[in-house]
């Protein structure tokens, strides 16, 4: 009867064990499911606070970039006495969007290199153009809505009138109205006496005034007065400038500029420059007026 009852009692004690064996088990994968469970949920609550973070701080940077770039009157834009320590190279393109803007811009993103378009309203097809530069993130200036020599020199008022109608265009397209302009044929133009004498030295203040900049350029890469893909690769290298502002011009005829402006850039790469977009602490390249 003695030897029963012990192995009665090893029995319960064995089936005890048992139960409590698999009792703690699943108490233990309990525990470690809901600290799993917590540390995914950290995980991904970690997660989406760094994507939340990461969008605010990029639409922050959309408008702080919507701001820095749109037209205000008493806010100063660029220099004239650029730090000669850096070696920028600003691509400007005048006369766009036309059928060549989406090869420049290809050209541009293959390269990693920054622009800035100069627009007309000439070429409405190829709008939508303007708003997708801007989005792969080069500047949009204004420069003129017809570019017709007679009719936006014909006077102060005509000039402004055509300038508003382009900055129109423009904020269709990316929201806001640019402080950056060019004058057709540059500040320097002498052909505008022709409509009205002495109007550039009239309108190069007038539109400081209303809180605008103008960009001429320091190097013509002569493909306005129709040089080939060769003579625009010669025209527009030089070592000369530490910053280097060139004219180029996107329309349907510059098929010439498009095949040149790759080689362009490789030299000037090479030698270690930047391509960067203009903003408001750009060099900023002023002629010397002339009517």
């Amino acid at each position: 009867m003695r030897k029963k009852k012990t192995s009665y009692n090893w029995y319960k004690i064995l089936l005890c064990g048992l139960v409590f064996f698999v009792i703690g088990g699943t108490v233990f994968c309990m525990i470690a499911e809901s600290k799993e469970s917590a540390e995914k949920r950290a995980r991904a609550e970690a997660a989406q606070k760094a994507e939340e973070a990461a969008e605010r701080a990029e639409e922050e940077a959309r408008i702080a970039r919507k701001e820095s770039l749109s037209l205000k009157p008493g806010v100063p834009a660029g220099t004239l006495e650029p730090d000669r320590d850096e070696k920028i190279v600003y691509l400007t393109f005048d006369d766009g969007p036309s059928e060549n803007t989406q090869k420049i811009l290809d050209i541009l993103k293959e390269y990693n290199a920054k622009a800035t378009f100069f627009i007309t309203g000439a070429d409405e097809e190829h709008r939508p153009l303007i708003k997708k530069a801007y989005e792969e993130g080069h500047t949009i200036g204004l420069h003129t809505y017809s570019h017709n020599y007679s009719e936006v020199y014909a006077s102060e008022e005509a000039y402004f009138k055509d300038l508003e109608k382009v900055g129109k265009t423009a904020e269709e397209q990316i929201g806001f109205v640019p402080y950056l302009i060019r004058f057709p044929g540059g500040s320097s133009n002498e052909v505008s006496a022709k409509y009205s004498q002495g109007i550039m030295s009239r309108l190069t203040e007038k539109v400081m005034e209303k809180g605008y900049q103008y960009y001429d350029w320091n190097v013509d890469s002569g493909d306005g007065s129709g040089a080939g893909t060769e003579e625009i690769k010669s025209r527009s290298v030089t070592e000369r400038y530490s910053h280097v502002m060139i004219l180029f011009h996107d329309s349907s005829t510059k098929s010439a500029t498009v095949d040149a402006l790759p080689a362009v850039i490789d030299y000037y790469k090479e030698r270690g420059y930047e391509f960067r977009a203009i903003d408001r602490e750009s060099f900023v390249s002023h002629h010397a007026v002339k009517n």
